[in-house]
This record gives C-alpha cells, sequence and structure tokens, in this order.
C-alpha cells in the first residue's frame, strides 16, 4: 500500500499518543487504588487492567508499524512484512467487554443484575469484535467488508440500545451526587463506541483507498480507544471515589 510521508507520520504519531495514553492511564488508576473503599476496587482494577491490555497491544501495533514501513528522506516504502490489523481486534476482544463490565461494577447493583448484564453485554461485544474482524482483516475496502461490518452492526445496536435504555432504571436509583456522573460515563461509551464504525465504514462513504483510507481507519480507531478506554476510565474512577467518599 503506497503512503504519503504524512500519512505515515500521522499514523505513526497516533499509535505514539495511544500507546503512552494507555501506560499512564494504568498508572494512575493503580496507584490510586487506596482511594476507593473495598467495594469499588475490583471495578477500579479492572479499569486499569483495560488501559495495561490497550497499552501492551498498542506496543505491538506500534513495533508492527515500525516493520511494516520505513520513511527515509520523506519517502515511505513498504518493507514487504504485513502490518497486522489482528492487535487491535485481540485487544478489543479482551477489553472491550470489560469497559462494559467496569460501568456495571461500580453502579453497585444488585449481585443477581450484575451478573445478568455483565454476562448479556459482554456476549453481545465479543460477538461484535468477532463479527467485524473477517471484514478488516479482507485487505481491501470492498463488500466483504461492507457485510462483516453490517453483520457487527448487529449485536452492537442491541448494546447500545441496552446502555440507553435498559440501564436507565437502574441509573435513576443511583445517589443524586453520582447519578449525573454515572449518567455521563453511559453517554461516554455509547458516543465512543458510535465512532467506531464511523470509522469502519468512513472509506465508503468518503470513497477513500489505499494510504487515505489507512490514515483515516487507524487514526480514527486510536482516537476511540483512547476516549472509550483511558477518558472514560477516569470517569469510572471519579464515581468510584465519590461513592466511597459518601460511604465513608
Amino acid at each position: 500500500m503506497q503512503l504519503t510521508f504524512g500519512q505515515y507520520e500521522l499514523i505513526y504519531n497516533a499509535f505514539s499518543f495511544g500507546t503512552a495514553a494507555f501506560l499512564a492511564s494504568t498508572i494512575f488508576f493503580w496507584l490510586n487504588l487506596p482511594q476507593v473503599t473495598k467495594q469499588y476496587k475490583t471495578a477500579l482494577i479492572i479499569t486499569g487492567l483495560v488501559t495495561f491490555i490497550a497499552g501492551y497491544h498498542y506496543l505491538r501495533i506500534f513495533a508492527s508499524w515500525g516493520e511494516a514501513y520505513t520513511a527515509v528522506n520523506g519517502v515511505v516504502t513498504a518493507t514487504g512484512v504485513p502490518f497486522n490489523v489482528a492487535y487491535r481486534y485481540v485487544d478489543w476482544l479482551l477489553t472491550v467487554p470489560l469497559l462494559l463490565i467496569e460501568l456495571i461494577l461500580v453502579m453497585g447493583l444488585s449481585k443477581a443484575e450484575t451478573v445478568s448484564k455483565s454476562v448479556k453485554l459482554g456476549t453481545a461485544a465479543a460477538l461484535m469484535i468477532i463479527l467485524g474482524y473477517p471484514g478488516e482483516v479482507s485487505g481491501g475496502i470492498d463488500s466483504t467488508r461492507f457485510i462483516w461490518g453490517a453483520l457487527s452492526m448487529i449485536p452492537f445496536l442491541y448494546i447500545v440500545i441496552t446502555l440507553f435504555s435498559g440501564l436507565s432504571e437502574s441509573i435513576s436509583k443511583q445517589a443524586a451526587d453520582v447519578r449525573g456522573l454515572i449518567s455521563a460515563a453511559r453517554w461516554v461509551v455509547i458516543l465512543s463506541w458510535c465512532f467506531y464504525p464511523v470509522v469502519y465504514f468512513a472509506p465508503f462513504v468518503m470513497t477513500l483507498s489505499g494510504g487515505a483510507a489507512m490514515a483515516v481507519i487507524e487514526v480514527g480507531y486510536t482516537i476511540a480507544d483512547v476516549v472509550a478506554k483511558a477518558v472514560f476510565g477516569v470517569m469510572i474512577f471519579m464515581i468510584a471515589v465519590r461513592k466511597s467518599n459518601a460511604s465513608a
């Protein structure tokens, strides 16, 4: 695939930013575990685990990018080693279900409701990632990518609808001082997740190909990842701290 130097640098810097954001977030979340009570430690541990897994995979993505392309004197050359997009999907398969579980855990629902919602949403999230993978690795902006992307939208829409309406009653039962934060965290999940299919289908809508399509996809996914994991994690931390202080 032919890349301009600007496209190469944009993707390179996005991967660098994502790696730093996730590793720094992990340190922040785990160092602040003493600030929350035992009831919310699991949620914060999972929050740090999500960013740790993401940070590790971004290191792998970064390394794969360096192996796939070289830039000398402003000229980008493909080395013949394929850029491994599977790292991103392995990351999502592990972290996306955990993202939903950490939101449910911090809400402090009953054990039965926590287990039920975690299993249903976690399973739907895994199915969404699995269905989207064949289209991503098909190697082109073609019908294969479109069909598998459309199939992955089925569990995606189930998750979004459940987060939007299914958790509304549970959120309304939260204490007034955290209700707004939990609702905001839900919206961060919904809006950041809606950005993923926008990026996935952007090459079709914008009729992009080659390096332009790759730049939009890789940079777009990185932005969505940072918001959905690091920024969302900060909100989970704030909710856990506020609930811990209220119960102290």
